[in-house]
This record gives C-alpha cells, sequence and structure tokens, in this order.
C-alpha cells in the first residue's frame, strides 16, 4: 500500500458505509473537545478548533459527534472549525452525530428516544451543523421506555425526508440489532470495544457478516498493559510503536468493517493516533494481542 506521510490515516484503508459512502477507517471522535465532564465549553476554544482542523490535515474523513456533547458544543465547534459553504460544506468530511441521550450536568446522561425529540434533535443538529442532509444520524441509545418500533419508525421518516441519508446504531446487542434491522437499513453500529473489553464480540461478528460499519468508542484502553515492564513493552519495542498506536492498529486488523474513533483534546495525541493506520502488524504479533484480552 503506498502511503502519504502527510495524510497518514490514508494507511488505514476505506470502507463504503451503506455501500455508497466512502470513508477513511481511521476516524475521530469529537467528544473530548467540549469541556469537562463533556460539559459546555473547552478551556481553549482556538485548541479546540486547531485540532479539528489539524484532524481533516491528517486525511481522517469521519468524525463522529452527538447533540449531547456540551450538549450542541462539539457540532458548534465542528461547524466553525470545517464549514467551507457550498453544495459540499464539510469538502468531503463526513459528520456522523447522534440523538438520544439527553444532560442534565457535567458527566450525567439520560436516555430520551421519543420520536418527537429525535425529529427534534435531528432538525437542531441540521442547523448546528449548517447541512442540509445529515450523512450519518445514529440513535444514540434504544430508550427502554419508548418502543423501539416507534423510535425506528421516526428514524426512517427522517430518512424518506431527505434529512438523514444513513441510519446507525450505538450500544446494541446482537438481538437489537437484528430487530433494528427489520425496519432499518442499518449502516453502523457503535459500541465499546478495544483490546480489554470485547464484550461486543457477537456485535461485530454480526456487522462483519452483513458488512456493517462498527465504530468501537473508547478505542484506546491499554490501562496495566502499558505499564512499564507490562505485556505491550516488548511488543513496543519489537514495532517502534506506542501502546496505543498497538491497540489502534489491532483494530484496523480486527474486521474490515472496523472504522476505530480515537478523541482526544491535544493535537501531538491526535497525531500519535493518526499514526497508528500506518502501524503493520505480523499475524504473530495479532496473536499476542488477542491473547491480552
Amino acid at each position: 500500500m503506498s502511503i502519504d506521510t502527510d495524510r497518514p490515516a490514508a494507511a488505514a484503508g476505506t470502507f463504503d458505509l451503506g455501500g455508497d459512502l466512502t470513508v477513511t477507517r481511521m476516524g475521530f471522535g469529537a467528544m473530548r473537545i467540549t469541556g469537562e465532564g463533556i460539559w459546555g465549553e473547552p478551556g481553549d476554544r482556538a485548541g479546540a478548533i486547531a485540532l479539528l482542523r489539524r484532524t481533516v490535515e491528517l486525511g481522517v474523513d469521519l468524525i463522529d459527534t452527538a447533540d449531547s456533547y456540551g450538549p450542541f458544543v462539539s457540532e458548534e465547534l465542528i461547524r466553525e472549525a470545517l464549514h467551507t459553504g457550498g453544495s459540499d460544506p464539510y469538502s468531503g468530511v463526513t459528520i456522523a452525530t447522534k440523538a438520544g441521550l439527553i444532560r442534565t450536568g457535567p458527566g450525567e446522561w439520560h436516555t430520551l428516544g421519543r420520536p418527537a425529540y429525535l425529529r427534534f434533535a435531528c432538525e437542531m443538529s441540521l442547523r448546528r451543523l449548517g447541512v442540509e442532509t445529515i450523512d450519518l444520524f445514529q440513535l444514540h441509545r434504544i430508550d427502554p421506555e419508548v418502543t423501539a418500533e416507534d423510535q425506528f419508525a421516526e428514524l426512517q421518516s427522517l430518512q424518506d425526508e431527505g434529512k438523514i441519508r444513513h441510519i446507525g446504531l450505538s450500544e446494541v446487542d446482537a438481538d437489537a440489532l437484528a430487530h433494528a434491522r427489520d425496519h432499518l437499513d442499518v449502516v453502523s453500529v457503535q459500541n465499546r470495544y478495544n483490546l480489554l473489553d470485547r464484550g461486543s464480540e457477537a456485535v461485530l461478528e454480526a456487522c462483519t457478516q452483513a458488512g456493517i460499519g462498527f465504530i468501537p468508542w473508547f478505542p484506546v484502553a491499554t490501562g496495566e498493559l502499558a505499564r512499564p515492564g507490562g505485556p505491550l513493552d516488548d511488543l513496543a519495542a519489537e514495532t517502534g510503536a506506542t501502546p496505543a498506536q498497538l491497540a489502534l492498529a489491532w483494530l484496523l486488523h480486527r474486521s474490515p468493517v472496523m472504522l476505530p474513533i480515537p478523541g482526544t483534546s491535544s493535537i501531538p495525541h491526535l497525531e500519535e493516533n493518526v499514526a497508528a493506520s500506518q502501524v503493520t502488524l505480523t499475524e504473530t504479533q495479532v496473536a499476542q494481542l488477542d491473547a491480552l484480552a
């Protein structure tokens, strides 16, 4: 594979969401560009804008956000940093957002999936992002207090009206995914998954078989594995990669539908994460990483 050193994310390859929306497999999660507790403005707004612009410079063209990040702040920062106007206001960058969680304070999250609220959230995200259609609109959680079919029906209506292009889900098990697919064309699932937490293995397998994008949130979780003298030390020395890069490279190797979205508020950390796209692992090294969970 030819590697563009100016746009290292390209080395991760691409994936077609829904068969017609091509994204680079190394994305960016825009949750942590907000204030502490994912609440309010960042301490350094100019720094957050610079970070988002640097993300695109590195070749990342999938940025994942949600109306609940801030709330609203992440979407507003993305528009300020990247919106260029015209018929393609983000110049080929896919902005994926989510709805279905509301905020009552720092670190506080509550599920709300009433159809009228999902429609309102979509309309406001369209306004904040400055687009006529959201490329990927994800149900942040299926609200257990609302009939799932009603939530799916509202998403389908929004898609039929052209307000969203593709539909994704977040934090679902394999049964919930199968149920949703009886009602919707689901193109992505966003679940927690990393080297240490593989609780969504069945969902990943279902996505791989169906060609559904799998977006692992909290993709870098090396924890004790990265301690001096820990299990990743020898492999890091062998590959020249950092523990975080090993974790991300393993994800990219794990399945062709995997779309990691590591997030950060630091440009050096961003550059380290994206450089994981260029880390090549041998089958032996992958087996070593497989065995760490």
